[in-house]
């Protein structure tokens, strides 16, 4: 049976979102037809790969829509579905955190829905997903009630449960079909905000790589221990503590630090790496494309996370992949990934004492470096491969699928209207309308 699914993040494709490009690809590799939509149109510095080049051709973008076809949408969905388009707005004005911007941003919301919904049925989609519960997931809620197919969504990370977003997870979830939670930590928290009644539609899916595209790892032989980290350089990864704790380690033994990335905290980390003598040590790398950064990760000795929040890293997937061994923080998900001293090292989150520790021991032991990296590449493929994440969510859309296909069936106009109330109807307090 091919099922016809839609997937909506707010920017698609983008260099942070390959594992949902990742997922896409896989899918479509068991027959599920995925047709994939942005909020966003990504600039084209973000398309740096012939792979993202061609996702964006086949991507169609809510606001790269001409003022026209906002206004023919809006006018026939109120001519054609007058009384779920009311509802949908209503929806929209009571899914959102107090305060006048709110109200504003979700009018903008609500017309952004409408004109994914139209797009939605003219393609005749069966459910749509979202990945990550932002205002991205709201348009998507939104565009699923005024179409009337369910949704469901993608949990990532701990920012999900923070506000704005952390506000509204528990209607979001009332109003889903089911959940994806990448990590058994972040359904945990995900619990805590529903009823149980809603804990069953909270599952773990988690993200995974295809691993015969990974690059052929490469023994180094350098004096200094070659260590990487992957990360956007803003404050919740804790790089600053990782430059304080590589500078505790005796110059002899200090690592070589490369890092990839960038973000609005570059200035400062240049100048903390002047203040502690760290020129010779930390290498800025920049922001690299997927494909270079898994040269990178292979070329490498090891690979540090020293954040202070994270979902399940997939950049930590990857290391162990390729046979390197990690170093990172007892946090949310990455205790599931990382068994601490068989396949990585973990460190209390900001005890740079710790990590400083950790890294010695990396730097004077080759054999426990060995060690932990030849126990990853084993771990990943059996837990943390994308053709079961594929055929997990396939699973799960087919499960969905019926209801849906009921759904767009039905004849559209006004008697379509009192057919039934969506599951976010009832989320929000709405009664189902009658007959």
């Amino acid at each position: 049976m091919t099922v016809r699914i839609a997937y909506l993040t707010s920017q698609y494709p983008g260099p942070s979102h390959t594992f949902i490009r990742r997922e896409v690809s896989a899918l479509r590799a068991i027959d599920v037809d995925i047709q994939t939509f942005s909020i966003r149109v990504p600039p084209a510095v973000d398309l740096n790969s012939p792979v993202d080049q061609a996702e964006a051709v086949r991507t169609f973008f809510v606001l790269g829509q001409s003022p026209l076809t906002f206004l023919g949408a809006h006018l026939g969905e109120a001519v054609r579905r007058p009384i779920r388009t009311l509802r949908t707005l209503l929806l929209a004005l009571r899914h959102r955190p107090p305060g006048i911007k709110s109200a504003l941003l979700s009018l903008a919301h609500f017309a952004e829905a409408i004109v994914l919904a139209g797009e939605l049925r003219r393609r005749r989609i069966g459910h749509l997903h979202n990945h990550f519960a932002n205002s991205g997931a709201t348009v998507g809620m939104l565009a699923s009630h005024q179409v009337g197919i369910p949704w469901s969504f993608t949990i990532h990370g701990i920012s999900e449960f923070d506000y704005p977003a952390g506000l509204l997870l528990a209607d979001k979830i009332a109003a889903s079909k089911f959940v994806a939670c990448v990590s058994l930590f972040g359904r945990a928290q995900a619990f805590r905000v529903v009823e149980g009644g809603e804990w069953s539609k909270l599952t773990v899916v988690h993200c995974g790589l295809a691993l015969d595209e990974l690059p052929t790892p490469v023994q180094t032989d350098g004096p200094a221990l070659r260590l990487i980290l992957v990360g956007r350089l803003s404050p919740e990864k804790g790089i600053g503590g990782l430059l304080q704790a590589i500078s505790m380690v005796a110059v002899a033994e200090r690592p070589r630090l490369f890092i990839v990335g960038d973000g609005p905290m570059r200035a400062e980390l240049d100048e903390q790496v002047e203040r502690l003598g760290l020129g010779d040590h930390v290498t800025f790398l920049g922001r690299l494309s997927e494909a270079d950064t898994l040269v990178e990760i292979a070329r490498s000795d090891a690979l540090v996370l020293s954040s202070f929040m994270e979902g399940l890293p997939i950049v930590l997937m990857e290391a162990m992949a390729l046979g390197k061994p990690v170093i990172a923080t007892r946090v949310a998900g990455i205790p599931e990934l990382v068994t601490d001293g068989e396949d990585g090292l973990l460190f209390t989150p900001s005890n740079w004492d710790e990590l400083a520790a950790h890294i010695k021991a990396l730097a004077s032991d080759p054999a426990l470096r060995r060690r932990l990296g030849a126990a990853g590449p084993a771990k990943i493929a059996a837990e943390f491969d994308i053709r079961t994440s594929a055929e997990a969510l396939r699973r799960l859309f087919l499960q969905a699928a019926p209801s849906a296909a009921t759904a767009l069936e039905r004849p559209s106009g006004p008697a379509s209207d009192t057919w039934a109330a969506s599951t976010a109807d009832r989320a929000a307090g709405e009664p189902a309308p009658r007959g």
